[in-house]
């Protein structure tokens, strides 16, 4: 019975940030902000899902297979958003204005590979 209950209250937990990071998706103005929002949609909403349908089942063969699917997304998930990011930034997507700080640029990372970042600084102006 309480294993029931705590199981709900967790799937409950990781649909409101779902739902959180699906709103973020639809409002933050670019897509480093946009990208955090789903990543921690992605992480906390789906892992909250899953750590719920663990507790209500057990380690069954269904609970095994959410506990993998908690690891694995703990693994991907925010190595694949720093690649999308620095994808994002090598590509000279611009930044929304209100950005304060840059650190690939700070960082000079783009010039390691060669790119020009005077151009890069006049098509973000």
């Amino acid at each position: 019975m309480i294993n029931e209950i705590v199981g709900m209250v967790l799937i409950c937990v990781g649909i409101t940030f779902d739902f959180f990071g699906v709103l973020g998706l639809i409002r933050l103005p670019d897509v480093y902000n946009r990208l955090q929002a789903a990543t921690k949609c992605v992480t906390f909403g789906s892992a909250g899902i899953l750590l719920g349908v663990l507790i209500i089942h057990g380690f069954s063969d269904l609970g095994i297979k959410a506990l993998l699917g908690i690891f694995f997304i703990f693994l991907t998930s925010p190595v694949a958003a720093h690649a999308i990011a620095r994808a994002s930034h090598r590509s000279k997507i611009k930044l929304c204005d209100e950005t304060i700080i840059d650190r690939y640029q700070e960082d000079n990372e783009l010039l390691d590979k060669g790119v020009d970042m005077t151009s890069v600084e006049e098509t973000n102006n």
